[in-house]
């Protein structure tokens, strides 16, 4: 459980809320365990709880605010609001900034700038945790040039510049990915980025991540209010959730690669975890993909220290964050977009 940005986040599963006087109150197994005042919050969030009670319902409609479910893997499923709860005006916002090429540059150029950032310290990591296992003159110019990179991005005239600074420095990033693999050496290696189909095993495994986290920003936005098709970035197009793909950049580095290099490093999954189709895609198996998605889950509840709120968030909370910052930005509360920037 925890309050940020006035969102209480009701992370533990099976646990009830419901309302006493002006106060939530949270249950678990007919047990009060926490009691906070209704009136400091804007909005709960609740993954994988057991319901909440129709007065606490009725209370969220009537001072409009937000009370939203989510499944435990942390699926959005649906919105109790007001009548009125500010999402259409923010919505409107999102749309007027998606077709302004200044504005919606502004917050691409971050986004972006931040991915590169975040790249940067993961090779950054390997050096300072590996440096005896790992050529650190290498690492160091590529860290170099994803530093300058990252500047440029934020000096970008227009977005096709954007992504061709973007473009490159995946390549550069890329280029080491293979020497951040320690283990498992003759079972897992990475030449080059294949998506669609993942055409080795490490490809499998980043695909998969970058699946996972995509939908989390997905759920994140909804539950904000945004609408997760209009990106500022990734132009629209039926079906795909642009402005999800926006936000996933600033994750793609310190959560989801450096997951798949600790399911390696560690052998949490090895080579009997994937099957070769006759195309030659390579997927996770049944039994390999449950094994993911349990030690996905364990990374999700590890805590770090937000960048910009400097308060203790689980992993699995950042993207919920970002997507309220990005609101909050949105609507004028705040100067200019903050981006989640690791290190």
């Amino acid at each position: 459980m925890k309050n940020l940005l006035n969102t209480l986040y009701i992370t533990s599963p099976d646990r009830y809320l419901s309302l006493d006087g002006e106060n939530v109150v949270v249950w678990e197994e007919r047990k009060e365990i926490a009691r906070l005042p209704l009136h400091n919050l804007e909005r709960i969030m609740a993954f994988g709880s057991a319901g909440a009670s129709p007065a606490l319902m009725e209370k969220c409609v009537t001072e409009n605010r937000e009370l939203v479910f989510f499944s435990r893997s942390g699926k959005f499923m649906a919105r109790v609001e007001g009548e009125i709860c500010g999402n259409v005006l923010l919505r409107r916002e999102q749309y007027r900034t998606a077709d302004n090429a200044e504005k919606s540059l502004l917050t691409a150029k971050s986004m972006i700038a931040a991915k590169l950032y975040n790249c940067r310290w993961t090779l950054e990591r390997t050096i300072r945790d590996h440096s005896i296992r790992v050529d650190t003159d290498a690492f160091t110019q590529k860290s170099a040039y994803l530093k300058t990179a990252s500047e440029s991005a934020l000096a970008a005239s227009d977005k096709d510049s954007l992504r061709g600074i973007e473009g490159e420095a995946a390549s550069v990033y890329f280029s080491v990915f293979n020497d951040m693999i320690l283990q498992q050496k003759d079972d897992f290696n990475f030449t080059v980025r294949s998506r669609r189909p993942p055409l080795d095993k490490v490809n499998a495994m980043l695909s998969f991540a970058h699946s996972l986290c995509t939908s989390m920003c997905c759920s994140a936005l909804e539950s904000v209010g945004l609408d997760s098709y209009v990106g500022f970035l990734h132009t629209d197009r039926p079906g795909r959730r642009s402005l999800a793909l926006d936000l996933v950049e600033e994750f793609r580095a310190p959560l989801c690669d450096r997951f798949v290099l600790t399911c390696i490093n560690k052998r949490i999954i090895t080579k009997d975890a994937f099957i070769e189709q006759e195309n030659g895609a390579v997927l996770l198996t049944d039994d390999g993909r449950r094994e993911f998605l349990k030690n996905w889950q364990l990374r999700k509840d590890d805590e770090i220290t937000h960048p910009f709120l400097k308060e203790k968030v689980k992993w699995g909370l950042v993207p919920y964050v970002q997507a309220l910052l990005l609101a909050r930005y949105l609507r004028g509360d705040l100067d200019g977009y903050p981006p989640f920037l690791w290190k």
